[in-house]
């Protein structure tokens, strides 16, 4: 199958707004105080890492179009225990994604009320989505445009004043591996173009064999320069302890005049990458209730209201650090489940060799067991309480039809 230079634009340009989320606004603090100047390799692991679970999920998603993300594939490949872990760990990394997103938003956006500002943005987000508004090619180049405009302000910004000296640096080369895994979360928004939910357009293979590599590659280098800058301009130390690194870099830089279209973009990467968020939640929802693990009379209102609460939860328990982590962890474990049964796609099936799905599942596996220590124990917890949960509901709705069954012999 051919492509053409326009279809990859557009596939790469539906991506970009579910990548650059709470990543590019954030996720440079945690980092710098775990491993300072040595984030910027780090960088490099996470990419590599994103790129053969995007190919994996790529190649999964063409042998069984007619299901929706990592659970329906685990499923169909791996069998059903591993499925529930799969959505188990992919919600869990989902709802602190999501808080992660909201409390960027509320840092931003309202820095005198973040708290309220991230609520806010979560039930103005899945109102949006309940209300039918989709991010098509137009709005999400509209995003991608405004998103990347101001980052590049900021890395200009950065550069071009000398930094005032730095009180001393944060962070050690020991934390290399450990926040790859961090900021690993920063390209997880690639199932955008690599598993499309039901209904919407599959890009083709061809297409994504460039696409795949130009977004996560494009997504690097955007990462890249903007820590760089804010390295440059805060030092790791002043870095580590911001809460809106962006903004407090333009400052530094002597550009505060910037900041309220830091505060636009901010606002507008928000809301794209929590639409994602929120629909990969959903969409993992109704695939275990459409599987008979969660009850089947649950309408895809009352899962949107689920996912919604979590998320809520998850804003008002963690703060912006923690559900960065949890976010990271959670879904370095849904990716090792995906890559895991990618691994067992016949030849016809794919479109990259066996070697780069072996490759995502240990640099998984490795990546998550390497961050931090409460991230990585409230995960494994989270884990195995909706393993547990899921697998106790179809369990007892097992039994339910069972019993119906018998009573109409016994009478």
């Amino acid at each position: 199958m051919t492509h053409t230079p326009r279809e990859i634009v557009t596939t790469v340009a539906l991506g970009l707004p579910a990548v650059l989320g709470a990543g590019v606004f954030a996720g440079f603090a945690p980092a710098a105080s775990l491993a300072g100047w040595w984030v910027l390799p780090a960088l490099a692991i996470s990419a590599l890492a994103a790129l053969c679970s995007a190919f994996s999920t790529a190649d999964q998603s063409r042998a069984y179009p007619d299901i929706g993300g990592g659970y329906g594939y685990v499923r169909a490949q791996l069998g059903v225990w591993p499925a529930r872990m799969t959505a188990s760990a992919h919600l869990l990394g989902r709802c602190a994604m999501a808080a992660a997103v909201a409390l960027m938003f509320g840092a931003y956006v309202v820095p005198d009320q973040p708290m309220i500002g991230a609520l806010a943005l979560v039930v103005a987000t899945a109102l949006l989505g309940a209300a039918g508004f989709r991010f098509t090619t137009g709005v999400s180049v509209l995003v991608s445009v405004v998103v990347l405009g101001v980052l590049a302000l900021v890395v200009a910004a950065s550069f071009s004043i000398a930094p005032v000296p730095s009180a001393g640096e944060a962070g050690t080369v020991n934390e290399l591996v450990g926040v790859a895994g961090l900021m690993f979360m920063a390209f997880a928004g690639f199932e955008r173009i690599t598993a499309p939910n039901r209904g919407e357009q599959p890009h083709s293979a061809a297409a994504l064999k460039i696409a795949i590599p130009v977004l996560i590659g494009l997504s690097f280098a955007v990462y890249l320069a903007v820590g760089a800058g804010l390295l440059r301009q805060l030092g790791s130390a002043r870095l580590a302890l911001s809460p809106a690194p962006l903004r407090d870099a333009l400052v530094a830089a002597d550009s505060a005049a910037l900041v309220p279209l830091v505060q636009i973009a901010a606002a507008v990467a928000g809301v794209a990458a929590l639409h994602f968020v929120l629909a990969s939640a959903h969409r993992t929802l109704t695939g275990l209730a459409e599987d008979g693990d969660l009850p089947t009379r649950l309408r895809p209102g009352a899962l949107s209201l689920v996912v919604v609460v979590a998320s809520a939860l998850a804003v008002v328990l963690m703060p912006l650090g923690l559900a960065l982590g949890v976010a990271a962890c959670g879904t370095l474990f849904y990716y090792a489940f995906t890559n895991a049964s990618a691994r067992v796609l016949l030849q016809n099936d794919r479109t990259w060799p066996m070697r780069t799905a072996c490759l995502g599942l240990g640099l998984s596996v490795l990546l998550a067991m390497s961050l931090p220590v409460p991230a990585m124990l409230i995960s494994i917890a989270g884990l195995g309480v909706g393993t547990g949960l899921v697998g106790l509901t179809a369990s007892l709705r097992g039994k339910r039809a069972a019993s119906r069954q018998r009573t109409p012999q016994a009478r």
